[in-house]
């Protein structure tokens, strides 16, 4: 019987539980793999070049990893969801495929997408088997006493420690090599996502993302609880771009933190918790897909329309240095560190009262690790209007928050010269901080 398994968002070959289901209890039959390039889908779901490159690099390695095992990945072009399930039927005739393997996606359209395939497979007789390789436990499995899910992340991080038996934390092993299937691959379909050459600090693929958690978990994971909020410091994994597409699992990473035991291992694992429970989150919440506040109330806040502000905020020409330091940080390496992700996100959405949205489809066009569920997330907690989210008072300073973590202006230095050298003028602030702040609580107060 031939196998198909579908590569999404689980770009590894380690623990992987589509892929080691099909190869090592589906049976012995020849197992291929397919990649669908949907580059139309996700740049309507704003990802931009940064992400898309580095999937694409990413898809190469994968490539040459699954040829290493005997399992030749074939990537086919569906520029939306809706070409999904006619493109994997042409491919299961083609291969005369009998059953297919994926794991589960959990957003509102990915969900749609995955039943229109279930769909498909019960029509034309093909097996479908739907795995979770994105979480370590999937939603619904979660739950509190009365079986909802959660909305507050303390009491969520508490049940799922409850049940993270060390069978649930096992992770699965790269499956055995096999003889590789007669026929050549087409690979065009890459040529619709965007060229870059690999950036020497992102090298892509899952011996990267191995090789980064190892070195983190040796060298930097007992201090992060220190050191995590110091942009300046290597103190971070620097391994959200690879969960991102999965070229390493979560439950990896969690279990090869275990070797720590310290308060900075303690807070990196909770930080991986985090990670899941915007995913149960996203899951168990559809109306959050569909660009809505979590809270629906909040949906009516009368945010401000300002344009300037928003370019100079997109800019890094706010006149708050370490707002500013981190936004050019993002713009010239495709990521920031998280501290700032906070920073930058309150400032629009508290000192400039700019809806959250427009913040999220900035980062979600600019991030390497674009991550709709974290990305998300993370806006909303900033904008008070989340699950758990900061309450609406929690207005960071951005003065006193450069004070705390970056002292020496080092890192701000980094990014802004001009206030380094004097090469030309700083701007001076957009908006001034106390006044801001009595805006903001205002306006919450009275909406």
């Amino acid at each position: 019987m031939t196998t198909l398994v579908w590569f999404r968002n689980d770009l590894r070959t380690r623990d992987n539980p589509a892929l080691f289901e099909a190869c090592e209890v589906a049976g012995a039959g020849p197992v291929h793999a397919v990649y669908l390039v949907c580059d139309r889908q996700a740049r309507d779901h704003g990802e931009g070049d940064p992400k898309l490159s580095f999937l694409r690099n990413t898809l190469e390695v994968l490539a040459a990893d699954l040829e290493r095992l005997g399992i030749p990945l074939h990537i086919r072009h569906a520029p939306m969801f809706a070409d999904v399930a006619e493109v994997l039927s042409g491919l299961c005739t083609e291969l005369d495929a009998q059953a297919l393997y994926f794991n589960a996606e959990y957003p509102l359209n990915e969900a749609r997408r995955d039943r229109a395939v279930a769909d498909f497979c019960t029509g034309s007789g093909i097996a479908c088997h739907r795995l979770h390789g994105d979480v370590v436990m999937p939603p619904g499995t979660v739950v509190k006493d009365d079986g909802g899910p959660y909305s507050v992340f303390t009491p969520f991080k508490r049940r799922w420690l409850d049940r993270a038996s060390p069978a649930i934390l096992k992770p699965l092993a790269a499956p055995t090599r096999r003889t590789a299937p007669a026929g050549t691959v087409n690979r065009e379909a890459l040529t619709a996502l965007p060229e870059a050459s690999p950036h020497p600090d992102w090298p892509a693929g899952e011996a990267a993302a191995q090789a980064r958690l190892k070195n983190f978990v040796a060298d930097n994971i007992a201090a992060y609880d220190d050191d995590r909020d110091i942009p300046a410091k290597p103190a971070t994994s620097k391994l959200s771009a690879y969960l991102a597409l999965g070229a390493i699992s979560v439950r990896d990473c969690y279990t090869q933190a275990l070797a720590d035991q310290g308060p900075g291992g303690e807070t990196w694992r909770s930080e991986l918790i985090w990670r899941e429970f915007y995913r149960h989150v996203i899951a168990n919440y559809p109306h959050v897909s569909r660009g809505e506040a979590f809270k629906r109330e909040t949906d009516r806040l009368p945010w401000r329309q300002d344009p300037d502000a928003l370019d100079a905020w997109k800019a890094g020409e706010t006149g708050y240095p370490l707002v500013d330091a981190g936004m050019r940080q993002l713009a010239q390496t495709g990521f920031m560190h998280n501290r700032l992700r906070m920073v930058t996100a309150m400032f629009l959405t508290k000192h400039l009262l700019i809806d959250w949205r427009e913040g999220e489809r900035h980062f979600m066009a600019s991030l390497r690790d674009a991550d709709f569920a974290s990305n998300n997330g993370g806006w909303q907690w900033s904008a008070s209007t989340g699950t758990d989210a900061a309450p609406y008072f929690r207005i960071f300073n951005p003065e006193s928050q450069a004070k705390k973590f970056d002292a020496g202006n080092t890192f701000i230095n980094d990014f802004i010269p001009e206030l380094r050298d004097g090469t030309r003028s700083y701007p001076a602030p957009i908006v001034e901080h106390r006044a801001a702040r009595e805006r903001a609580l205002a306006f919450f107060k009275s909406n």
